[in-house]
């Protein structure tokens, strides 16, 4: 992994305590799922945020749980925290992560319910940092809950700033203080809009997060059987061959009747999103159950956001084989997939690492299809060697003419061809022209948009 680009905030404390609300509220939207249950967040998750003209990363963390009385059994039974009960070492791990990476630390509590054990345990935890760090006293509503706050200042980490997240009281001066502590160092402008984002999307449980830590070499993302153990998007940064990158590991999406209200419902929503902010979105799929339903309908969802895609057949390590095996099985994808034919397929295994070294060079490779641009002549020739070879037929009573084409743009490339009738071109020639494109420059990985216009009357172009 690279260095981090901007300096790096971490929000930790004990479940419950509001650190994804004051996420959202740093970040300016509603990124992190907010909900009252504890371990609502499990893995660590990254947004950028600003404050007086500094940039700067914030990463908000699992609540950190007081592990060894839990392991006991000497806490008490919450019904609540059942959800994430097989998560608590996994979700710790994820905080003391975030804690080691990060320049600034805000150690939230709960000024409505008081001091409590597990925030003295936290706090011990990060007098070992010799970090900075902000006792951050979180849901201080009112007057009293603000005089309250004073008791924090027993944990040993100075004076605590009473804030709520929810109402935004006390936040701006939170900020200001954190802002102050920020490394002096001069401040690189990162756009990640030129950082390539690739997002790892398909159902539950076919091995995305086991897929992100085996391309990164280590256990960046929870890993487990259960279902839906990956909530928000996972952002990570690093570098392949010199080229930056953002993976975005993603919460698996079911078909839309058996989404669960709540939580998961959010989860499957911000995996959507996520689809859209990427350049690149790697479809992983099942090898042992092959291609189902849902996976054509995530394609489907990539195929309409228009973009690059990479199949990625996972758990290919349990497929028994012969000669003819991986033939096959791409001849039933391509079958069942036949809107994706311009996709490459790539057949690995997240446990083996067999050709995981392939996937991020592919997914460079159709990123950078994106951007290829067609000289306008080329385009024409191609467009008349297309006519002659296979003339158009007449539709709806009518013949069209083509004028010319050109490309209007990329990201995603896009084709405009002037005709004498739009309505004329029936929906086989359009995808007829679309192959023929392809056949050509192939665009490998990426949708090719095709867009048929009326030729303007010559007074018009003049």
């Amino acid at each position: 992994m690279t260095p981090k680009p901007k300096p790096l905030v971490a929000l930790v404390g004990r479940p419950n305590v509001g650190k994804s609300t004051l996420f959202n509220r740093i970040i300016g939207q509603r990124h992190a799922i907010v909900e009252d249950l504890p371990g609502t967040t499990r893995d660590r998750i990254y947004a950028d945020a600003e404050w007086q003209g500094r940039s700067f990363l914030v990463v908000d963390t699992g609540g950190i749980e007081a592990l060894a009385e839990k392991e006991k059994g000497q806490l008490k039974a919450d019904p609540l925290a059942t959800a994430s009960a097989g998560f608590i070492r996994e979700i710790r791990e994820q905080a003391e992560a975030a804690i080691a990476e990060a320049d600034i630390i805000l150690l939230l509590v709960d000024a409505s319910q008081g001091l409590t054990s597990a925030d003295e345990e936290i706090a011990e935890l990060l007098r070992d940092t010799a970090k900075p760090v902000i006792v951050v006293a979180n849901k201080a509503d009112n007057e009293e809950r603000r005089l309250n706050a004073v008791e924090f200042y027993s944990l040993g980490l100075g004076d605590p700033m009473a804030v709520s997240a929810y109402h935004g009281t006390g936040t701006g001066d939170l900020l200001d203080a954190m802002v102050e502590m920020l490394p002096s160092a001069p401040l690189v402008d990162d756009d990640d809009d030129e950082t390539l984002r690739i997002a790892i999307v398909g159902r539950p449980n076919v091995g995305k997060s086991s897929l992100l830590n085996a391309l990164l070499g280590h256990d960046r993302a929870i890993v487990s059987d259960i279902a839906g153990t990956t909530r928000d998007p996972v952002d990570t940064y690093m570098t392949w061959d010199g080229e930056p990158l953002i993976l975005v590991d993603t919460a698996g999406i079911r078909r839309r009747g058996r989404i669960e209200r709540g939580i998961e419902k959010y989860s499957v929503l911000r995996a959507l999103r996520a689809i859209g902010r990427a350049e690149v979105a790697l479809l992983v799929v099942d090898a042992v159950e092959g291609i189902t339903a849902q996976d054509a309908h995530i394609g489907g969802y990539i195929l309409e956001e228009n973009r690059s895609l990479v199949l990625v057949v996972n758990k290919w390590d349990a497929i028994p084989k012969d000669t003819y095996t991986m033939v096959e099985y791409t001849r039933e994808l391509r079958e069942e997939l036949k809107f994706l034919d311009y996709v490459p397929i790539l057949f690995v295994s997240a446990l083996t690492r067999q050709r995981v070294n392939q996937i991020l060079p592919t997914a460079l490779r159709v990123r950078n299809e994106r951007f290829q641009r067609i000289p306008t002549a080329e385009l024409n020739k191609l467009l008349r060697d297309a006519t002659v070879a296979h003339p158009p037929k007449s539709f709806r009573g009518k013949r069209v003419r083509f004028y010319y084409v050109t490309q209007a743009e990329d990201d995603p490339p896009t084709f405009i061809f002037f005709v004498n009738d739009p309505t004329a071109v029936h929906f086989t020639y359009k995808r007829y022209l679309k192959n023929k494109i392809r056949e050509r420059y192939r665009f490998e990985g990426t949708p090719i948009k095709l867009e048929f216009r009326g030729k303007p009357p010559k007074k018009e172009r003049k």
